[in-house]
């Protein structure tokens, strides 16, 4: 019977829908208002159907009854930095979500958002999205994953709901974290030395840890930096100078010693994106892409435990969840 569908909306750079195609899922459109994320989008996958739309345009009934909708609605209305201001924030886009979900009727949704949205002060807000997503036909659950879970060398903590017809539902199961745990120094050890930097082996020994929340910034607010002055803290700890992104890696005359800073293409892998991913626009562009993308790994975790729920009864059969990856084959632990 196929692949899986999905339409996604509010896909910056393709983290969420790559890691969805890795489960199995092909991408029927790909929304999204930013013209460098859009460009970034046909450049790797021209066949995903790209549209250069505003979401609070589109008319859902383009996609009847597609398998899953997914979208990673704005995040500042409930992140500190965008300052939680919720319904009072016009970036505010559940409800464009809610409105595109009745329209399409897909089989699943997933959406996911900042950590913040699990916080009491949304509790209202979420219960009313609940009781939106059961007058459409779905149940739901949500909770907050932690990337370093799945693979990703990064404390990225998101909020996930996914909801389901009730029939579904009862099948659905969150992934199961890895066992293991991927550190900086292990992920970009071969990217570090490409320079033929002479210090990368003592740099790889001082970086064996999990990287603070990568910080893409917006178009108003941050430029190609990893965070502010906590998360740089963290950054330097690891041996990384976290005030600007590099161009390209140490060099041979680079001091043995010294305090790199990533390149986007570093920070892309410390995201969780394979190497044959490319981001189009300058670095800050680039680099924003990267910073606000939701990791593949966990999107191809969660994408797999959906696709088993609703193929229950369809025959239809998820992906692997490989991803390529320091040109190695890598797979998603998840439940089985």
């Amino acid at each position: 019977m196929g692949k899986f569908t999905v339409a996604e909306f509010c896909v910056v750079g393709g983290g969420q829908a790559l890691g969805l195609e890795a489960a199995g899922f092909d991408c029927v459109a790909a929304v999204e208002i930013d013209a460098d994320c859009c460009t970034t989008l046909r450049i790797n996958r021209p066949q995903w159907n790209i549209l250069h739309e505003d979401m609070r345009q589109v008319d859902g009934n383009r996609w009847r009854n597609v398998d899953l909708f997914a979208a990673g609605v704005p995040c500042p209305p409930f992140s500190i930095a965008g300052k939680q201001l919720g319904t009072d924030d016009d970036r505010d886009l559940f409800p464009e979500a809610i409105r595109i979900i009745g329209e399409m009727k897909p089989k699943a949704v997933m959406l996911e958002n900042v950590p913040g949205f699990a916080a009491a002060k949304f509790s209202d807000y979420r219960d009313k999205l609940r009781i939106q997503l059961l007058e459409l036909g779905y149940e739901s659950d949500w909770r907050v994953l932690q990337a370093a879970d799945y693979g990703v060398p990064q404390l990225r903590p998101r909020f996930i709901l996914v909801a389901l017809p009730k029939r579904k539902m009862s099948y659905f199961e969150w992934p199961t974290p890895a066992s293991e745990k991927r550190t900086v120094g292990d992920t970009l050890q071969d990217l570090m030395a490409q320079g033929g930097w002479k210090g990368v082996d003592r740099w790889v020994a001082n970086a064996q840890a999990i990287a603070p929340t990568v910080v893409g910034g917006s178009k108003k607010h941050g430029g190609p930096d990893l965070g502010p002055t906590r998360a740089r803290k963290q950054w330097r700890e690891l041996g990384v100078d976290g005030l600007g992104i590099a161009n390209e890696p140490p060099a041979p005359d680079f001091p043995v010693e010294g305090i790199p800073r990533l390149t986007v293409r570093m920070v892309a892998r410390v995201q969780g994106f394979p190497d044959f991913w490319k981001f189009s626009g300058k670095k800050t562009a680039a680099y924003r892409q990267v910073g606000n993308a939701f990791p593949p790994p966990v999107a191809s975790a969660v994408g797999l435990a959906i696709a088993r729920s609703s193929g229950e009864s369809s025959g239809r059969v998820p992906g692997t969840g490989y991803l390529i990856i320091r040109n190695i084959e890598w797979r998603q632990l998840v439940s089985h």
